[in-house]
């Protein structure tokens, strides 16, 4: 039988959400329950349900815009297309998915001043002859959803469902967008080396300590805790701590990417608002200069179903216009997870060497079609 969440658990994550995963002994004197009771249920959900403690970067604030891609793979070449979008050493999330098409889904952070190099690398792919289409959203950077109990059960100590009251939730609420949701004036570069690799250091592992950090720079704490907290905290680089979990079995639950379009910014923020306590959502994005939403969302399969059925009320009511998803392949080798670029950052600036990313993607295509064809020889001859 799966293990369970139980009430404790639910505490905790929600402690470690408002107070950041960074004071865990002032998250125990909040629930006044021992500091090594709340380290060995952080091990045991580590174990458990995947929980990881992240941090969250405002991209934006790094001169970076963030790019969501998802690729329509040619059958045949989904593996190649997959490690051609990997050759960019700019992305922080790539996997294969499935479902309305069989491809690839990627998030990128590309230098700003370099975002038409990004688009020609991508249209550098679709020439390769690795995908019948590529749609590229630029977005905002994700507001990060930690999980909370708002629909869980305390004295059954399980989750609920209640979508029906999820559906007058969504009419209801306020439609004001978060700022990080909101359409960016600019992304200036707020950062320098020594900011970029404390934050690195933070995406790997929230709770690294600061001394660690200045040991493996080679400098001193209070070097590191000067850009730390007058740079990192102070410029805004850090959007969140993330404590990312998987609460539900694993076995029979699915990670889906989900496109959602909405007629007004008005009805696309109530919906966004609605969400930002929900058990289901990892991450949410907005679409710039669109009334479009993208989130990461974790369900039960059964609850997917009800969730799409609660998908189809909202359009019946006008409050959503349109939704894509994809299924994500979660298999050891069919997705990557990468920190910030940190070792492309020099003099002050941020280093994108497009041509270096284009002759990456053709060594790889060259090695492919000779892979194929000494395959292809020995299948003819053991044919003989």
């Amino acid at each position: 039988m799966p293990q369970k969440l139980d009430n404790l658990d639910i505490r905790i994550l929600e402690g470690l959400a408002e107070c950041g995963p960074r004071n865990i002994t002032k998250v125990a004197r909040e629930l006044n329950v021992p500091r090594g009771t709340i380290i060995s249920r952080i091990q045991r959900m580590s174990s458990s349900f995947y929980l990881r403690l992240l941090t969250t970067v405002y991209h934006t604030n790094l001169g970076m815009k963030k790019a969501v891609v998802f690729a329509k793979a040619i059958p045949g070449q989904e593996d190649t297309l997959f490690n051609c979008l990997k050759a960019n050493k700019f992305y922080i999330y790539l996997s294969r998915c499935f479902g309305m098409f069989e491809g690839c889904v990627g998030i990128y952070v590309i230098p700003v001043e370099h975002t038409g190099e990004f688009e020609d690398f991508l249209r550098e792919v679709e020439k390769l002859g690795l995908t019948r289409d590529i749609e590229l959203l630029w977005s905002t950077c994700f507001h990060t959803v930690n999980l909370t109990r708002s629909w869980f059960d305390d004295e059954k100590e399980t989750w609920m469902f209640p979508w029906e009251k999820w559906l007058h939730e969504v009419s209801s609420s306020e439609s004001e967008l978060p700022y990080t949701l909101r359409d960016p004036e600019s992304f200036p570069l707020k950062a320098d080396k020594t900011d970029l690799f404390i934050i690195k250091e933070l995406e790997k592992n929230a709770t690294v300590s600061l001394a660690c950090i200045a040991k493996k720079f080679g400098t001193t704490l209070q070097n590191i805790r000067y850009h730390y907290e007058r740079h990192v905290v102070t410029h805004g680089l850090i959007e969140s701590f993330q404590t990312a979990i998987l609460p539900f079995d694993r076995a029979t639950s699915d990670m889906l990417f989900f496109i959602f379009r909405f007629s007004d910014g008005e009805r696309m923020g109530k919906f966004a608002r609605s969400l930002l306590d929900k058990p289901f959502v990892f991450i949410l994005g907005k679409i710039l200069n669109e009334n479009s939403l993208v989130s990461q969302i974790y369900l039960p399969r059964l609850e997917f179903r009800n969730f799409i059925d609660a998908l189809s009320k909202l359009a019946r009511m006008k409050l959503l216009e349109n939704y894509e998803y994809v299924l994500q392949d979660l298999r050891p080798g069919k997705w990557s997870r990468e920190t910030i670029p940190y070792e492309l950052f020099k003099n002050g600036a941020w280093t994108y060497d497009h041509p270096q990313h284009l002759e990456a993607i053709h060594d790889l295509m060259s090695g492919t079609k000779q892979e194929y064809e000494v395959v292809g020889a020995k299948q003819m001859k053991w044919a003989e």
